[in-house]
């Protein structure tokens, strides 16, 4: 049991010999346990060294060594779930020493992704795609004539999201060879795992059973009522010592509860389902954060780590240091504290206020109000459709529900927030956290798109702050405000600006002029806001905080046009369809020709890195800004006002 983070690489000379699933296979089955505790310790050291997700990794460390052993990956297809837990995976497969570069610039992904490794069969990033993505793979095989065998991964949290039932449903239906491994490390579907339930289990994946089964299920087929009986029989059986009888209705083959960490157990097992036909769904319970003991005692507080520093130390301390955040703390509190205290600021004024988050509620800042009034708040685990759905039937009924939501993860809700919401004008606040670029997660997480598929939808307003204070000004204005309303903003903290508490409103569609000066109108929305006012005090220009993407406010964009010779949209948002496009919209409308320069996220998916390197890199930092504007002057020969 490790109880502190190495500070220097472990000795791992079982692991130093896999360099692919393919050397692993070379080695004896009584060898794979000791092989898991060298992969456990390497892996809480190079994710100290690095950062990054390990608790869900460590809890799988035995499953992912069984699979690799038993199935001949890449060519049988293994699909992990969301992703969290794929770091003993990428270590196993050719990228072990490469994992000191997770997560920074230029380095692994932290996720799967099929651009990596041909053993990351699916990329993945969002939960609860497995299983249908290893479906897809399965029918795929059919048509190619491909001899594979497909595995998805997926765990119980994932599995409370729709569309992981809609693949198991189809799955059933289709009657293929597809394994379904479900991970359970929150005890949230099971109990226990105990010597009667792990019997059977091995009975239900032994060949034996299995050919008994379905031989006699053939025989009696001639004979409806005996069929049905036997059927009942053996389902009642597995309902008594197991919690599978939602998987057998809809056609899976039930295989639980195995003991997640017994590797022994896990080939014998795997290497028996191997030969089963049809859908096979496996039940194993695992520890998360297995093998640390800080992790196995607060999993949810250890998901992920900081990257560690070593510390002075002095000379008669030679004890290895505990994991330390390396960026010094900062006075001003988080975009998601400012989400979070303006919550209970409006919940203490208003019985009606609920929160609802789809599974997000400690990253999107609601502790505290958790904690104040628990009756009033609604984790609807990972369903965020149904969180939608849910607030838009609290707001047909006179309750004020607020959405607290991550910019990519409303992406999965779009259908909802447009029919169920929007278009019945319905009294929803939406609070995008993780807006724009997100850093070391990359563009599985970053919030890119948000301004371009919510302006375009009726009835919607868009808001942008552009620090904490504004934050907490348009939070507020949202909630006056009776209708669907969005407020987006930027993970991590802001500029420093201290936040008022009250809960007044600001004028909607209004946008504010920070900083007056000539030839060039700067319009930044959002986190753009801050480098904006740097570039136009350094070419004399004219800031305008705009606050608004929907409805703009077209007013003050005219009085921009008609004072300035260039204007200059700013939005850390893709480019095309967003806040730019917006104000370019509105000056064809007013017919005024004018030249116009629109900086945005380009028409990519952005690898991980640190946000600031990837702003700089896409030309969004305050040097970058001044240079492109320059640059259009110089086109358009327009003199600057440059101080």
């Amino acid at each position: 049991m490790l109880k502190e983070i190495p500070l220097t690489r472990p000795e791992t000379p079982l692991l130093d010999q896999i360099n692919c699933p393919a050397d692993l296979r070379e080695l004896e089955v009584e060898q794979l346990a000791d092989l898991a505790n060298e992969l456990r310790h390497y892996l809480v050291y190079s994710v100290g060294q690095t950062g990054g997700h390990f608790g869900a990794g460590l809890g799988v460390v035995e499953l992912t060594i069984a699979l690799h052993y038993v199935f001949n990956t890449p060519d049988d297809r293994l699909v992990w779930d969301v992703g969290h837990q794929a770091y003993p995976h990428k270590i196993l497969t050719g990228r072990r020493d490469a994992m000191l570069s997770i997560r920074q610039a230029g380095g692994l992904a932290a996720f799967p992704s099929r651009n990596e490794s041909a053993y990351d069969a699916f990329g993945v990033g969002h939960s609860s795609t497995s299983i249908g993505a290893a479906l897809g793979m399965m029918i795929a095989g059919r048509l190619t004539g491909a001899d594979q065998h497909n595995i998805a991964v997926i765990g119980d949290g994932a599995m409370t999201a729709g569309m992981a039932f809609e693949a198991l449903n189809h799955a059933g239906h289709l009657d293929d060879n597809i394994l379904v491994v479900l991970n359970d490390n929150n005890m949230s579907i099971s109990n226990n795992v105990g010597g009667l339930s792990s019997y059977f289990a091995r009975m239900w994946a032994s060949k034996p059973y299995n050919f008994i089964r379905t031989g006699s299920k053939r025989m009696l087929s001639k004979i409806p009522p005996a069929l049905k009986a036997a059927h009942r029989a053996e389902e009642y059986m597995k309902g008594m010592v197991s919690p599978g009888t939602l998987f057998e209705e809809i056609g899976f083959n039930y295989i639980g509860l195995i003991d997640g960490h017994d590797t022994d157990g896990l080939v014998e097992i795997l290497s028996n389902i191997k030969t089963l036909r049809g859908p096979q769904l496996l039940h194993i319970v695992t520890q998360k954060g297995k093998g640390y003991s800080e992790s196995e005692n607060d999993p949810f507080g250890m998901h992920a780590l900081s990257k560690i520093e070593r510390p002075v130390q002095r000379e008669s301390d030679t004890s290895q240091a505990k994991a330390i955040d390396a960026k010094p703390a900062k006075v001003s509190p988080t975009y998601s504290k400012v989400f979070g205290s303006w919550l209970c600021d409006v919940a203490r004024q208003d019985e009606l206020v609920v929160g609802i988050t789809p599974a997000m509620g400690e990253g999107s800042g609601m502790q505290d109000f958790v904690q104040e009034f628990p009756e009033r708040f609604h984790d609807v685990a990972i369903a965020e459709q149904h969180a939608v759905t849910f607030a838009a039937g609290m707001a047909c009924d006179g309750v004020k529900p607020v959405v607290a939501i991550y910019s990519t993860f409303l992406q999965r809700a779009y259908d909802q927030l447009i029919h169920d919401v929007a278009l019945q004008n319905l009294d929803v606040l939406f609070a995008i956290d993780r807006a724009g670029l997100v850093g070391e997660d990359g563009p599985t997480h970053a919030g890119s798109f948000d301004l371009s598929y919510l302006r375009c939808v009726p009835n919607m307003i868009v808001m942008t702050p552009s620090n904490e204070d504004e934050t907490h000004k348009l939070l507020s204005t949202g909630y006056h405000h009776v209708g669907p309303a969005a407020v987006r903003y930027p993970r991590g903290k802001g500029p420093g600006v201290a936040v008022e508490r009250n809960l007044e409103p600001v004028a909607i569609g209004k946008g504010v002029v920070r900083r007056k000066g000539k030839s060039v109108a700067i319009l930044a929305f959002g986190s753009m806001v801050t480098p904006g006012l740097e570039a136009a005090e350094a070419l004399g220009a004219s800031l305008v905080d705009m606050r608004f993407v929907k409805p703009l406010d077209e007013e003050l964009i005219r009085k921009m046009a008609a004072r300035h010779n260039l204007i200059v949209t700013l939005e850390e948002n893709a480019v095309m369809g967003g806040a730019g496009s917006a104000v370019n919209e509105a000056l064809l409308q007013s017919d005024y020709a004018i030249p116009i320069l629109n900086l945005g996220l380009p028409d990519t998916f952005l690898e991980h890195g640190k946000v600031p390197e990837m702003l700089a890199r896409v030309g969004l930092d305050s040097d970058s800004i001044i240079q492109r504007i320059k640059q259009k002057l110089t086109a358009c020969k327009i003199q600057s006002e440059a101080v």
